[in-house]
């Protein structure tokens, strides 16, 4: 999507003139007082930011997409230069330049082609962002949302198997801080708000690496409150949905017991035996 182009008949001989036209343009718009306005053609304004972007210059080119809007609003390239400078932004890691130009697309010309990958970019310049488990996640949930918004809205669309795949990425992160913060919570012998946490893993994260582990942590908050039934649920979920693994091993060896072969009379009436199906 990035590589388009004004047309060869359009451009006049903007490829040889592109950093003098560029230049020129962008000097009479930031001048001072007194400085004659230039305005340029519209295909040697767009090619000369394209001829930007080529180069690596994404700053210049985010700048000189920004100038084919001022100079010719209403023209097809206009629409387009939108969107690539959006590109050229994320393309700088400036992130948030390139959500506020994609976000105002979108905002714009929501029913555009180039809809989609506004969407899709808004989800790569919050994505790229996403720190470790230990710090705040609100890049993380951005990105979710974005992500989802792709799913979402153009399921057959060319961005939205790497969106699906990105998103599975960023719930496994986002289950993680859960995890994080709900092994803290049990160090601090907190259990009931550390149960909480590992909760919301099982019931919300159900498809991530993080949810065998959530289970031991439940079979060990529950054990420490001497809310024994609950435990054994937990180790019966765990044993039923992840028979080999060493997570399965350790629940029972809390319990004190061997593990029995996984079945769906062991969850009886606990939460987790109706979430699971058991």
């Amino acid at each position: 999507m990035p590589a388009t182009r004004v047309p060869p008949a359009w451009r006049r001989g903007a490829a040889a003139s592109a950093a003098v036209v560029l230049a020129a343009c962008l000097a009479a718009c930031a001048g001072g007082d007194g400085e004659e306005y230039v305005e340029r053609p519209v295909e040697d304004l767009y090619n000369a930011a394209m001829d930007r972007l080529a180069d690596g210059d994404y700053a210049l080119a985010a700048e000189a997409f920004e100038e084919v809007e001022r100079q010719h609003p209403y023209s097809t390239w206009a629409t387009k230069a939108q969107v690539m400078a959006a590109y050229a932004s994320y393309r700088d890691n400036d992130y948030d330049d390139a959500v506020a130009a994609a976000e105002r697309f979108v905002e714009l010309h929501p029913g555009n082609p180039d809809a989609a990958y506004a969407h899709y970019l808004i989800g790569l310049s919050h994505y790229e962002r996403i720190s470790d488990v230990g710090r705040d996640q609100r890049m993380t949930e951005l990105a979710y949302d974005a992500f989802e918004e792709v799913r979402r809205r153009y399921p057959g669309g060319r961005y939205a198997r790497d969106a699906a795949l990105k998103l599975a990425l960023v719930r496994d992160h986002l289950a993680g801080k859960e995890m994080e913060v709900g092994r803290t919570y049990q160090d601090l012998e907190f259990y009931v708000a550390a149960i909480g946490r590992f909760r919301n893993v099982v019931s919300d994260y159900q498809t991530t690496t993080h949810v065998p582990e959530a289970l031991l942590r439940l079979t060990e908050c529950y054990l420490a409150l001497g809310i024994v039934e609950e435990a054994r649920a937990a180790a019966a979920v765990l044993g039923h949905n992840f028979p080999g693994s060493a997570w399965y091993r350790d629940a029972y060896a809390l319990l004190g017991e061997g593990p029995p072969a996984p079945g769906p009379e062991e969850g009886g009436e606990s939460w987790l035996s109706r979430l699971f199906g058991l």
